[in-house]
């Protein structure tokens, strides 16, 4: 399966406090700029139905779930998420900028947890098909830093914050390795640069990849 689209779907995947929420205000408004209409989502969310699983991913004790269980739940929002918004805009022709996709779900529930990776390509496979992003932009940066970020703008939802250093540590080596695999759709972007200087990377990299 896979969804028909004109326009381009470009996701920001990054550890705890990388920064990836105030880049996608600045990517969008810098697209629209240039003409183009820019839907900004979220994962776990972007839809009702995938917005009511996000509480229970991202809210609450650190050990409700197992990773497998968080995976599942993963898989069901994003499929929520394609379905309502995601693929529907890309057909309308729009620009679709998304605070994570799979490949989070690849380093905290597979990498960070340990979950099977090949199960986690099936669960891709059954719930998204064929369709991937045209560009994702990994903003990485030591995981003692992107915590300590996080911890400045702490609001309800810590539960994954909350977890190992260990942990987090595991999680950025799953998105540094997934990106070395795939460079013709990843890049990676230092993430302790300035907001400015990160900004400006990521429009780089857009133009280079998309002629945005």
């Amino acid at each position: 399966m896979t969804a028909p689209t004109s326009g381009r779907f470009i996701t920001l995947e990054g550890g705890e406090g990388a920064g990836k929420s105030t880049q996608i205000a600045r990517l969008k408004g810098k697209l629209e700029q240039g003409g183009h209409t820019v839907v900004a989502t979220r994962e776990p969310g972007g839809a009702p139905g995938a917005e009511m699983v996000r509480k229970l991913l991202v809210e609450g004790p650190a050990e409700r779930w197992d990773g497998t269980t968080e995976a599942l739940l993963h898989f069901a929002a994003r499929r929520d998420h394609l379905r309502s918004t995601v693929w529907p805009a890309l057909k309308r022709g729009a620009w679709v900028i998304s605070d994570r996709f799979a490949d989070s779900t690849v380093a905290y529930q597979g990498y960070g947890y340990g979950v099977d990776r090949a199960m986690l390509r099936k669960l891709y496979s059954i719930a998204v098909g064929d369709f991937r992003p045209d560009l994702t932009l990994v903003l990485d940066l030591p995981v003692e830093i992107g915590l300590g970020r996080a911890a400045a703008r702490r609001g309800s939802e810590t539960r994954y914050e909350g977890l190992p250093t260990d942990f987090h540590g595991r999680v950025r080596a799953g998105f540094l390795e997934t990106a070395a695999a795939d460079p013709g759709r990843c890049v990676v972007i230092d993430g302790t640069q300035d907001i400015e200087a990160v900004a400006a990377a990521i429009a780089a990299a857009v133009h280079e990849r998309l002629g945005g």
